[in-house]
């Protein structure tokens, strides 16, 4: 059986689901506290920077923060496109599931970004490529949440914030280039940098260690939430077929 069968049919099996969520989602949260603690203990702990001082720790907040939104974006587009063309309930609810998880950590990157770039630039906001392109995905998150909410019929609203979700995409390498494409107030690529890492290796463990405790809660929330939907779309039915 080909990948995309086995990944499809796993998707139309909630019982699946539900069953490998229920240990999955705890076990991501535990690694996501130990994760999270240990990178802001040793983030906070790192020398201060020799040209950015004290205000250098935000990045240990900021840039996992702006990684995870294009990453649950990826997410929720992915399980938007497997949602509208194989028709998969648990898709569905896996994408709605991802929307405000997202929209949470591109808000985060906005407002560290906002806070580290005033001492940087002297101005708490630049209409910069990289700022506006990441502003623009908080709207992008915001609208598709609010395309769902806006239309009765759950399956139309689905297969509506799925197409806003696939338009999307485009923001992302927009994103991701915005620093070589256009003249750029906002720092290059620093830690995957072609030729090694620019940052300094004090830097890099507390940077590994926060990129993972978010990554590992964005999963433990993300399987919760999608765990939640689906409880909530069954016990709609049930109540609809009690009703007739």
């Amino acid at each position: 059986m080909s990948f995309v069968a086995t990944l499809t049919a796993g998707l139309s099996n909630p019982a699946r689901f539900m069953g490998v969520s229920r240990w999955l989602a705890p076990a991501f949260g535990v690694v996501a506290a130990v994760s999270i603690l240990a990178g802001l203990w040793t983030g906070f702990s790192a020398p201060d920077d020799y040209q950015q001082g004290a205000t250098v720790r935000i990045m240990f907040i900021h840039v996992p923060a702006a990684i995870m939104s294009m990453t649950a974006y990826a997410c929720l587009a992915g399980t938007s496109f497997f949602g509208l063309v194989f028709r998969h309930a648990l898709a569905d609810a896996a994408a709605k599931a991802a929307a405000p998880l997202g929209a949470a950590f591109t808000a985060l990157a906005l407002v560290t970004g906002s806070l580290w770039g005033r001492p940087m630039w002297g101005t708490w906001w630049v209409w910069d490529a990289r700022l506006t392109s990441e502003l623009v995905l908080l709207l992008l998150y915001l609208g598709y949440m609010a395309l769902y909410a806006a239309l009765d019929d759950e399956q139309k609203a689905a297969r509506a914030a799925a197409i806003l979700a696939l338009v999307g995409v485009v923001n992302l390498p927009i994103i991701h280039f915005s620093v070589v494409w256009w003249n750029s107030l906002h720092q290059g690529e620093t830690i995957f940098a072609a030729g090694g890492s620019k940052a300094s290796a004090v830097y890099l463990l507390p940077l590994g260690l926060m990129f993972l405790g978010y990554f590992s809660l964005f999963a433990a929330l993300w399987l919760v939430r999608t765990r939640t939907e689906v409880w909530r779309r069954k016990a709609a039915a049930q109540a609809l077929r009690a009703a007739r």
